[in-house]
């Protein structure tokens, strides 16, 4: 597996807290998906 540095990771904006978050590795395979920044913003968000 090839190393990232960290300031090199992929950023998104929290949809419920509008704060930047960076890919982790357990969204690899859903990072298109990702929309919130933690489970308590999921969990949260206005509907």
């Amino acid at each position: 597996m090839k190393q990232v540095k960290k300031a090199n990771l992929p950023q998104k904006i929290c949809i419920t807290c509008n704060r930047p978050f960076t890919w982790r590795k357990k969204w690899a395979a859903v990072w298109e998906e990702v929309k919130y920044c933690s489970e308590r913003c999921r969990r949260s968000r206005t509907s």
